[in-house]
């Protein structure tokens, strides 16, 4: 019998319904595929607002030494006051466990009233670079001291035009942190038979940092990869890769979703453009996501806590029940994550579905969190 170990934290808003509806349905394909034979250990830990609450820390120290020595996690969304408190803890848990890449499958699903033409066109995998660029800038308020300081130094000592009034923020992006994510990318590409992978960039404009980004993927491409990736134009067999501009890129998704099939992006590039295309096949409900380093794969929904709804019964538990068909193809249970796809797949086309998805499928009725929960557990 194989019992994989997973630590789990509820979240804030609207994650301990979207558990409570969620986490019956993949512990229910498992059983369905392997009987007794495997199994998931859940150990739940504490972070957010309940940890706040219990032990007067957002992320308590238990929390991060259980995290320290995983292998297997899962998260709720986490709350994220905007333009004061504390930074984002999803941010802080990416760099302390250097999960350095968000990884985000967009596909549709049939009977999705979408807002494009051909979202049955959509099948991408999103690699976003998750612990560098503005995500982890260094920033400084209009009119503080820090601010002023530095704003002297770069009119000083480099001629730059700032506007002494201005706010300012350093964006780090490095060679080594670039080249790991495309590596990751071109990697998955290459063991699921991927067409190609586009590393997306505003490098005409900012040339050094998202510039170097793209340079530095190509870099890696000739340097790691010859004979199995060819640069987009050039005679050879292979992976094709070749980059966009951000901009363009997005008008690229919409008009010519079947060009692209792996993408490799910067941090904040990677946070628009992930949403973009889920929006493309039915919105962040039915939107996975892992956050991946070199030892642990962070699961969770993509969706943020919807505080407005919370506690109403209308969530959609889609993106953490996704989520976990993902864990289960990471740890090679294909078998019980094909069964989830499946039962998501009937549970849209029998039209029974949360508020999200109802205003996107006519002819629908609209169901709570917890009977959607139970729609799909019987789907199994």
């Amino acid at each position: 019998m194989a019992t994989k170990t997973v630590y789990y934290i509820e979240g804030d808003g609207i994650g301990p319904e979207v558990w409570k509806a969620g986490r019956p349905v993949i512990d229910a394909a498992v059983e369905k595929a392997y009987g007794t034979e495997n199994a998931l250990d859940w150990q739940l830990l504490l972070a957010g607002e309940r940890a706040f609450k219990e032990t007067g820390e957002h992320l308590p120290k238990a929390t991060m030494d259980a995290l320290a020595n995983a292998e297997l996690a899962f998260k709720g969304p986490l709350n994220t006051p905007v333009g004061k408190g504390f930074r984002s803890l999803n941010v802080t848990l990416r760099q302390v466990f250097d999960l350095y890449a968000c990884i985000r499958p967009i596909k549709y699903f049939k009977g999705i009233e979408s807002p494009v033409k051909r979202p049955d066109l959509v099948d991408m995998t999103v690699f976003r670079e998750n612990t560098e660029d503005v995500y982890a800038g260094i920033e400084y308020q209009s009119g503080s001291p820090e601010a002023k300081k530095l704003i002297e130094f770069l009119v000083d000592e480099f001629g730059a035009k700032i506007d002494a009034t201005a706010g300012v923020g350093i964006k780090p992006i490095t060679p080594a942190g670039s080249k790991r994510l495309v590596k990751k990318a071109l990697d998955f590409a290459l063991e699921q038979g991927k067409p190609s992978v586009t590393l997306v960039h505003k490098g005409n404009i900012m040339k050094t940092t998202e510039g170097g980004f793209r340079a530095w993927g190509y870099e890696l491409a000739e340097e790691e990869y010859k004979g199995r990736v060819v640069r987009e134009g050039e005679d050879g067999e292979g992976v094709i890769i070749k980059d966009r501009i951000a901009d363009a890129m997005f008008q690229n998704v919409l008009m010519y979703p079947e060009q692209y099939s792996v993408i490799a992006t910067t941090n904040l590039n990677g946070d628009y453009i992930s949403d973009a295309l889920a929006a493309q096949v039915g919105g962040l409900g039915l939107a996975p996501g892992v956050n991946m380093g070199d030892k642990l794969a962070f699961f969770e929904p993509t969706h943020g806590t919807a505080p407005t709804i919370a506690g109403k019964d209308m969530a959609n538990p889609g993106s953490l029940i996704l989520s976990g068909a993902m864990l289960l193809e990471h740890i090679g249970w294909h078998e019980a994550a094909n069964l989830i796809h499946k039962a998501v797949e009937k549970g849209l086309a029998d039209k029974k579905v949360t508020v999200d998805l109802a205003a996107q499928i006519s002819g629908s009725t609209q169901v709570g969190c917890r009977e959607f929960g139970e729609i799909l557990l019987g789907n199994l």
